[in-house]
């Protein structure tokens, strides 16, 4: 952890925020008392595109044309 003082922090604002940004968590402090704290932001660890690969089989005829009687039912009308 890295302690600022206030009047280091405004001058050098954007250095701190890609040290935060990299990991480092920075105290920014006022007369020696912590104030604020710059942390990095965690990331989403969601699936990334493409984690589907090999595990997806598409039909060959999956842009055919849907049967009347499904198109009816998606479009309200009864038969």
């Amino acid at each position: 952890m890295i302690i600022v003082p206030l009047a280091e922090a405004k001058n050098n604002l954007s250095k701190l925020v890609d040290d935060a940004a990299a990991g480092q968590v920075i105290t920014i402090a006022k007369h020696g008392r912590p104030l604020a704290r710059l942390v990095p932001v965690e990331r989403p660890r969601g699936r990334r595109i493409g984690a589907m690969k090999g595990k997806l089989i598409l039909s060959e005829d999956l842009d055919a044309p849907l049967p009347d009687d499904l198109l009816d039912a998606f479009e309200g009308r009864q038969p």
